[in-house]
């Protein structure tokens, strides 16, 4: 470990308290992307981690999109590897806000010890999560003479309204942006006690279906038993998209589905599947049969629905036979399936179950495919090695069930592999109530990226 890194970390630990705070200040800003009523938030917030990144040295810029901005900011070693680190700073709605013990956007310190947590909505998604490498650039500025890397920071406002703007600025500046490697902190640890760096995202496709038939609500004694009811149909059809397996129906849904090699490797993982479906409020597992927890949420695709409404759902009984029923359906998606042929294949599969007197409308919200990230790589090298640093325990190469669209665009775009590497924990409650990040994760994670960039420093010529 070098004299300098020693410095940069002793610095962390000693201004952790600042950092925290400046987290706080982050946090209260409630930058919802989704609602154009905080439209006016999300702007004030892109300008303050502008301005936390230009106190750490960085030149920041707030570029305008057809949405909102996007701030970018560079500095560093200009002779250094070339480092983009992204993150985002829009947060989901905290609704419902009734289920929040503490006022959603006043974060909150709560429990003791290592259990010390922050409680706001945004903690551990990404406000969190973000401030770890900001802080780590300012410790490097501020003791070290300035990051070891060349490094570009990406951070958008519309991560969890889809990135609408994402694709097209990144082609517009790609120039700008290219960069020897990614590194996305926006993923989680094995535990509090063991780092893992994230080599396989779960695609998405995602639909709206709504079946129609009757040309308005009917009384269900005059016409029930006569006509079609597009309640019973749509349920009927969406009963069917899965077998007694687990196994889902549609036509060509597996093409391409491989056992990746990794897999085996998750058998000696100390995974607890009880503790799991415990932070779920259950004691059963269900799913595609034959397969283990972990795979069914790393490496298997899934068909799930997200929604269903139709008729009448208020209070007391109103017998009606509903014009049109309506549902979201997602599929997460995994290496070797093409998400538009899935999409295809999900719409197929509806168009040849329409009921007579029936009449489909499908939209699509989102076609995303699977990441693979290579795990041989020196930049994956040298971020292990960094982790190694900081914790007792080897650092996990895991899966996750989620999706993080801009690693893909990365690759596609900017022709760059991404480095997941994060600090949430499974409990954190992201996009729920009482979204929290644990403190020590937080004092870990920013420790760790000023390793990180030290080790990344150093990678050998053959990795550019």
């Amino acid at each position: 470990m070098s004299t300098t890194l020693d410095r940069v970390l002793d610095h962390i630990d000693a201004s952790f308290d600042a950092s925290l705070e400046r987290l706080k200040t982050l946090l209260r800003v409630p930058s919802v992307s989704t609602d154009p009523a905080h439209a006016g938030d999300v702007q004030a917030c892109a300008e303050l981690t502008a301005d936390l990144l230009r106190q750490a040295g960085l030149d920041a810029t707030v570029h305008t999109t057809p949405g909102h901005p996007m701030v970018v900011a560079t500095g560093g070693n200009p002779d250094g590897h070339h480092v983009l680190y992204y993150g985002h700073y829009d947060v989901q709605p905290a609704d419902p806000i009734e289920l929040w013990d503490t006022a959603p956007f006043e974060p909150t310190i709560a429990g003791e010890g290592d259990e010390r947590r922050i409680v706001c909505r945004g903690a551990a998604d990404d406000k969190g999560q973000l401030m770890m490498f900001v802080e780590a650039m300012r410790a490097w500025h501020e003791v070290g003479g300035g990051m070891p890397l060349r490094i570009t920071v990406l951070l958008e406002g519309e991560e969890e309204s889809g990135s609408p703007s994402l694709d097209p600025f990144l082609q517009e500046h790609c120039d700008m942006l290219r960069p020897d490697v990614c590194i996305v902190s926006d993923t989680g640890m094995w535990n509090r006690q063991t780092p893992a760096i994230t080599t396989m995202l779960r695609g998405l496709v995602y639909l709206d279906v709504k079946l129609s038939g009757p040309s308005h609500d009917l009384h269900s004694g005059m016409y029930g038993g006569a006509v079609v009811n597009p309640l019973n149909e749509l349920t009927r059809i969406l009963g069917g998209l899965h077998d007694n397996d687990g196994r889902i129906t549609v036509e060509g849904f597996y093409d391409g589905v491989r056992d990746p090699a990794s897999a085996k490797q998750w058998a000696t993982l100390d995974f607890d599947e009880a503790a799991f479906l415990d932070s779920a409020g259950l004691q059963q597992s269900t799913g595609e049969a034959n397969r283990t927890v972990l795979e069914r949420i790393w490496s298997r695709p899934t068909l799930d629905i997200n929604g269903i409404c139709g008729g009448y759902t208020g209070e007391g009984a109103k017998t009606v036979i509903a014009a049109e029923g309506r549902a979201k359906v997602s599929c997460r998606l995994v290496p070797g399936q093409d998400p538009q042929c899935i999409e295809a294949a999900l719409i197929a599969h509806f168009e040849t179950r329409t009921p007579p007197g029936c009449t489909w409308a499908i939209q699509g919200h989102g076609c995303n495919p699977a990441i693979e990230v290579e795990t041989d790589s020196p930049w994956l090298r040298g971020a292990v090695d960094a982790l190694g640093t900081e914790f007792d325990n080897d650092t996990v190469l895991c899966g996750c069930g989620g999706s993080i669209p801009v690693v893909g665009s990365f690759q596609s775009i900017l022709g760059a592999q991404s480095l997941l590497v994060g600090f949430g924990l499974d409990d954190d409650r992201v996009h729920s109530p009482n979204e929290k990040f644990d403190l020590i994760c937080l004092h870990k994670g920013i420790r760790s990226h000023a390793a990180i960039a030290e080790a990344l420093a150093h990678v050998g010529a053959t990795a550019t």
